[in-house]
């Protein structure tokens, strides 16, 4: 097992986001988190990297219990994340984004840049250019390739469809199969669950903190609760009892 997430609670002050979840990826899979806002997801993949402390439970990567290692510490030991909301460096070029990737690695990162430039040619076009200026789009692939600067063995992906023309979504979600198939595990959190399980070998349904279903990816695409619930309407349409916020702002 190479991402093991035990029974893992978060709090938000005296708000429980996350409610004893576990959560498995085996090397070499993509497994996708999927549910309503406020479900946890986000808050699933910030715990894992180190951006939120744990109340109880345990993470375990590649046999080694994480849960108390610092954020950075998780990125040299092979834990990549691509945010929600891209987070690009409006004021710096591309080239520079990307090696802000890899701010904690040491030695030549040549191999690194020139794989990221061969999955994404758009931005070895612009690599000149400020980050601010580019779309979304570019914007989203530029995201991806400055987590996989620091050459990762399980990426991260938050909602990289968000906001995209359904073009790009197709292309995003292309890319990701060609990450994994290139030896990238991948834990995509994403509200397109039609497209996240589509491309994904497993699967696992948060709602208000908790895991209530986990599957073969497949097996979900055909669940009747799973269809009329995230794949017949607008995940964005959040149920009053889905939704979990703190001083006016949305946890995930």
């Amino acid at each position: 097992m190479l991402l093991e997430i035990k029974d893992i609670h978060v709090h938000y002050g005296k708000i429980a986001a996350l409610k004893g979840i576990s959560v498995d990826v085996d090397e070499g899979e993509i497994v996708t988190l999927i549910g309503a806002n406020g479900a946890g997801k986000t808050t699933t993949l910030k715990t894992i990297s180190g951006l939120r402390s744990l109340s109880a439970g345990r993470i375990s990567f590649d046999g080694k219990d994480i849960s108390k290692l610092a954020g950075h510490k998780r990125v040299l030991a092979g834990i990549g994340q691509s945010p929600e909301g891209r987070g690009v460096f409006p004021g710096m070029t591309v080239e520079d984004n990307l090696y802000m990737g890899a701010y904690a690695r040491k030695g030549d990162l040549s191999k690194e840049l020139a794989e990221v430039y061969d999955l994404f040619p758009r931005l070895a076009e612009r690599k000149s250019q400020m980050g601010g200026t580019m779309s979304g789009g570019e914007q989203q692939m530029l995201a991806i390739g400055r987590a996989l600067m620091a050459d990762p063995k399980v990426l991260l992906l938050d909602e990289p469809s968000m906001g995209l023309a359904p073009m790009l979504v197709q292309q995003i979600f292309s890319i990701i199969e060609t990450i994994n198939q290139r030896g990238t595990t991948v834990l995509l959190v994403e509200q397109n669950a039609q497209q996240a399980l589509q491309i994904a070998h497993r699967a696992y349904v948060l709602e208000t903190g908790r895991v209530v279903k986990s599957a073969a990816a497949a097996d979900l695409l055909d669940d009747p609760e799973v269809r009329a619930a995230y794949l017949g309407g607008d995940l964005g349409e959040v149920p009053a009892e889905a939704s979990v916020e703190t001083e006016g702002k949305r946890l995930d």
